[in-house]
C-alpha cells in the first residue's frame, strides 16, 4: 500500500478488512503504530487516526501499555447493534422457528447492485428464509451478501443458523442505513406470510458497510400487525 493509498481511510479500511476476514481474530493483539506505519508507508500520526476511527466503531480496544487488540465482540460499541430475530421472538414469550428457503450465488438485479454500489462482476450470495413465532410467519427475509466483504459466507451453514445471526457474529460493520415503509405484498411474500397478494405489509430494509465496503442488503417483510421496538 503506497502513494495515495496511505491515507488514513485506506489504512482503516484495510485493517477493518483483516478484522472482518478473521486475519486478526477477536482478542488478538495487533501490530503497534510503528510497525503499521512501516508496513503501510505512512506517518505514525496517519496510522493513529485510522486506529482511532476503528476504536470509535468498536472494532478494536486500545489500552495504554497493554497495546491494541481486536474487540472480543466487535459490534457491541457500534452506534447501532443489529437485532437478532430469534431474540425478538423469544423476548415476546413465543417459540422461535427458522426455515431456509434458498441460498445460491447469483447475479443480482440492477437495483441491488445500484444500492450497494457494486459492479456486475462482484459475487453475491442470495439467501431467502422465513422466521416464525409460535409456528406463525413472523418475518420473511430476502438477503444479498457481498462475498468480497464476507468470503466465509460461502461456507456458512445457513440451514442451521440464520444469516441474521451468522452475520452479527461474523461480519462487524462501521456504518448502516435503515429504511422502513408500508408496502403491498407481492405474490411470494403474501404466500409465505399467510396473506393475500396485495395485502399491506411492514417492510424494513438495511444495508451495512465496513468502511467503504458494502456487506449486505436485506429486505425484511412482516405481517401488518408487526410492531417494531428499538432500544439504544
Amino acid at each position: 500500500m503506497t502513494g495515495a493509498r496511505t491515507s488514513f481511510r485506506a489504512i482503516r479500511d484495510e485493517m477493518a478488512r483483516r478484522i472482518s476476514e478473521r486475519q486478526w481474530r477477536p482478542g488478538a493483539l495487533i501490530p503497534g503504530e510503528e510497525a503499521l506505519a512501516r508496513e503501510f508507508g505512512a506517518a505514525r500520526a496517519t496510522v493513529n487516526r485510522a486506529l482511532q476511527e476503528l476504536a470509535r466503531a468498536g472494532l478494536i480496544e486500545r489500552r495504554r501499555r497493554a497495546g491494541t487488540r481486536v474487540a472480543l465482540h466487535p459490534v457491541r460499541e457500534a452506534r447501532f447493534v443489529i437485532p437478532l430475530v430469534r431474540q425478538e421472538i423469544e423476548g415476546r414469550g413465543a417459540a422461535y422457528q427458522y426455515r431456509l428457503l434458498s441460498r445460491r450465488e447469483e447475479r443480482p438485479p440492477e437495483i441491488v447492485r445500484a444500492r450497494l454500489g457494486l459492479g456486475e462482476s462482484v459475487p453475491l450470495m442470495h439467501v431467502r428464509c422465513l422466521h416464525l413465532a409460535d409456528r406463525a410467519p413472523y418475518q420473511y427475509e430476502d438477503r444479498w451478501i457481498n462475498l468480497d466483504a464476507v468470503p466465509a459466507a460461502r461456507e456458512a451453514d445457513f440451514a442451521a443458523t440464520s444469516p441474521n445471526e451468522w452475520l452479527v457474529a461474523n461480519a462487524p460493520f462501521t456504518e448502516a442505513e435503515f429504511t422502513f415503509a408500508a408496502a403491498a405484498a407481492d405474490g411470494e411474500e403474501g404466500s409465505l406470510l399467510g396473506l393475500g397478494e396485495g395485502s399491506p405489509v411492514f417492510v424494513a430494509e438495511r444495508i451495512t458497510w465496513l468502511g467503504d465496503l458494502p456487506i449486505t442488503l436485506v429486505r425484511m417483510v412482516h405481517p401488518p400487525s408487526h410492531r417494531m421496538v428499538t432500544r439504544l
